[in-house]
């Protein structure tokens, strides 16, 4: 599937922004340079810019062009992890099975409205079963998804490589495993499990809604904060 050019020239500056290549203050090329790079209209280049102001990674300032925007300050930051790499990490093999994939409309949360494909599977570590992911990810922000081969990579993997987040916020608790967690895990009902739940946007846009249930003895999660962390 084609991108549309506009998306293409958003996700042009918005990756060279979160990767670092255009530092915070740097100034993009003005709308008649990216016209001419992109071969498009002044239209296409606003609606690109205009998305990546909304989510809060450029500034407009009339008569003075257009900037990347300086980052806010947060007291704390807990990373979006990608499990592939943690479990290579681990020096363990990596496997995602893909058991359920079906577009719905979600009735409830952040992507309440959204027509959204529904995702779910089991990470696996050395061929032992790590954790069930139930995943919701909004078709209306990541169109692409609908025809990504997600057997052949896990979509938090996909999304890292292909959908950059702005925002995201994560609920950790302890819980019981249920009937059906405890049987794609191998365990008993109730065993103890870790749970992590995520939201992610670009900008004021919902990207998705994703719980992971972990093994309990299989997984940490570990994060550092302070006035040095980054």
């Amino acid at each position: 599937m084609t991108q549309p050019l506009g998306e293409a020239i958003r996700d042009h500056f918005e990756r060279r922004i979160l990767a670092g290549d255009l530092a915070p203050g740097a100034r993009l090329p003005t709308e008649q340079e990216i016209m001419a790079d992109f071969q498009c209209s002044r239209m296409t280049v606003s609606k690109a810019l205009s998305g990546l102001s909304s989510a809060g990674l450029i500034e407009r300032r009339k008569r003075a062009g257009t900037f990347v925007a300086r980052p806010r300050a947060h007291s704390m930051v807990l990373e979006v992890p990608d499990l592939a790499s943690l479990v290579a990490a681990r020096g363990q093999q990596y496997r995602f099975r893909l058991d359920r994939r079906e577009e719905a409309t979600v009735t409830e949360g952040h992507l309440s409205g959204e027509r959204a494909l529904h995702l779910v599977g089991v990470h696996f570590a050395d061929e032992a079963p790590l954790a069930v992911e139930d995943r919701l990810v909004s078709l209306a922000a990541v169109p692409a998804i609908a025809t990504a081969d997600l057997a052949s990579e896990a979509p938090g993997t996909w999304l890292l490589h292909h959908v950059p987040w702005t925002e995201a916020d994560s609920r950790i608790s302890a819980v019981a495993a249920s009937a059906n967690e405890a049987g794609l895990l191998g365990l008993a009902t109730g065993a103890p499990c870790l749970s992590v739940e995520r939201r992610t946007w670009r900008g004021t846009e919902p990207i998705t809604l994703v719980r992971q249930v972990f093994v309990g003895d299989r997984y940490e999660l570990v994060a550092h904060f302070g006035p040095g962390a980054s």
